[in-house]
């Protein structure tokens, strides 16, 4: 069931080793669920509860330390040896007495860890404070460190075969966008729109299957366009409403998002007057990308862009993307925005999206691109402009227009 030969395993836990090495620390403990993935395969819907891979500077496999019953999901979807994973019982979950960390602290002392540095992903959704807290009292000799985002900027610059990945989830993401424009009118439902949705991010294409994404697909609507992180309610598309969707197509883990607004018929004034804006950012913006430039210079032309036409943006203009689990699909690392240094190098990859949200309306129209050895690769090939929809739906079944 592995994504990837386990040579390339091997060579991101290298890597990590010796970034590792660096910071001064000889036990990593990983608890995001893209971390875990990436450095050894395992791909289950477990990270509800407490699991981790850690990762020992002089030891050649890592070791997973999970729930009892997910150890066999580790078995079959990782590279490691059936030693080197390691259940806990299940009085430890979700108990006011028992918590995993004890279990797994206990472990570590137990192999010979229980006195050397210590790193953990301090800043992930998945590391309570609680967790912290039990390692701290039941390690109470280690020295622990904070090793956020370590593996993150490992797997920052991609691998062939992910970049095939998500050229896939590209093609997923261009299925879904045009199912779900095709469901905007005025005799559907935010809700059925939204569910034509997910049924082709999950079904993907005749060619490849596609998988749960990190985040809902998100479709404001009306006036809800200004708040650019809503998903959909059951109220019926209305002639004359604007609506945002943003999607992701997702294989093996890997995220391609995308993002298009739609008029369902004729476009309002502000709408026609901001989408030629936002196109010529976006054409200026892919255009300048190249190797060696930073985040921050991508961010500059954006800028320069808008203030021809008098509009600021606060938010950031994109960021580093790949492979994760929900709650999100950015991978926390370089972001598209004045004062980020990070220097693109080829096989990196971004979602780019221009959006402007103002008092009652939004606009967003994204790419997701590579960068290539002279500049850059978008992922989609979909209409880059505003997407005017016929208000009116054809009934196929008896020919009438309803």
């Amino acid at each position: 069931m592995l994504p990837f030969d386990i040579l390339e395993y091997q060579n991101r836990l290298s890597e990590t080793k010796q970034r590792m090495a660096e910071r001064g620390i000889e036990v990593l403990l990983v608890t995001d669920p893209a971390n875990i993935n990436y450095l050894s395969g395992y791909d289950a819907w477990s990270f509800y509860v407490h699991q981790m891979l850690v990762i020992v500077i002089d030891e050649p496999q890592p070791i997973w330390i999970g729930r009892n019953q997910d150890a066999n999901g580790a078995k079959v979807t990782t590279w490691l040896s059936e030693e080197n994973i390691i259940p806990y019982p299940d009085y430890y979950i979700h108990s006011t007495i028992n918590h995993p960390m004890e279990f797994i602290a206990g472990k570590l002392k137990q192999i010979g860890h229980g006195k050397r540095y210590v790193g953990v992903e301090m800043d992930n959704y998945y590391f309570s404070a609680k967790a912290y807290e039990q390692l701290k009292k039941h390690l109470c000799y280690a020295t622990f460190k904070d090793a956020g985002l370590l593996v993150n900027y490992v797997r920052i610059v991609k691998s062939d075969q992910e970049i095939e990945y998500m050229r896939r989830a590209g093609k997923i993401a261009e299925a879904a966008m045009k199912r779900g424009i095709e469901n905007v009118r005025t005799d559907k439902r935010e809700c059925d729109a939204a569910a034509n949705i997910y049924y082709q991010i999950v079904s993907g294409t005749e060619q490849f299957g596609g998988d749960y994404p990190a985040i809902a697909p998100l479709l404001p609507t009306g006036e809800n366009t200004s708040s650019p992180h809503l998903t959909w309610t059951d109220r019926s598309f209305q002639h004359g409403d604007s609506v945002i969707i943003e999607l992701a197509g997702c294989y093996k883990r890997y995220h391609v998002p995308l993002a298009r607004t739609i008029s369902v018929g004729a476009p309002n004034k502000e709408l026609k007057r901001i989408t030629p804006i936002v196109v010529e950012g976006l054409n200026e913006v892919l255009e300048s990308v190249k190797p060696g430039k930073t985040c921050g210079d991508l961010e500059a032309v954006w800028r320069k862009c808008l203030q021809k036409h008098g509009i600021e943006k606060e938010s950031r203009l994109g960021y580093s993307v790949g492979l994760n689990y929900p709650p999100d699909w950015g991978e926390h690392t370089a972001s598209i925005r004045d004062g980020d240094h990070t220097i693109l190098r080829p096989n990196m990859t971004f979602h780019l999206i221009p959006g402007l949200w103002f008092d009652n309306y939004g606009i967003e129209i994204s790419e997701t691109f590579r960068v290539t050895e002279k500049g850059c690769e978008t992922f989609t090939n979909f209409p880059r402009d505003l997407i005017v929809q016929d208000p009116f739906s054809f009934n196929k079944q008896d020919g009438k227009i309803s």
